[in-house]
């Protein structure tokens, strides 16, 4: 079951911060959109995605290796405090 990441970048896009973490459904686009659509009218949240991976700390990585890290940002995980690793010289 895929990990959905709903995050907020900062004003410099120098910190990725990770608001929650929700299992969604396979193949269910709704299923993603609502929690996500939530979170940009409650708390700001302006990027989510849903990666096919069980654990919260393996999105993580993921979210970092892709869209964070090879940029010289950084993740903080608001939700369970996780610190990816630097896999980017």
């Amino acid at each position: 079951m895929p990990t959905l990441l709903i995050t907020r970048w900062n004003d410099d896009d120098s910190v990725l911060t990770i608001t929650e973490s929700t299992q969604v459904e396979d193949d269910d686009q709704a299923a993603s959109d609502a929690p996500f659509e939530d979170a940009v009218e409650q708390d700001g949240a302006d990027w989510g995605c849903a990666y096919d991976l069980d654990r919260h700390s393996d999105t993580v990585q993921r979210a970092y290796e892709e869209h964070a890290g090879q940029f010289g940002a950084v993740v903080e995980d608001d939700v369970e405090g996780f610190g990816p690793r630097a896999s980017w010289p």
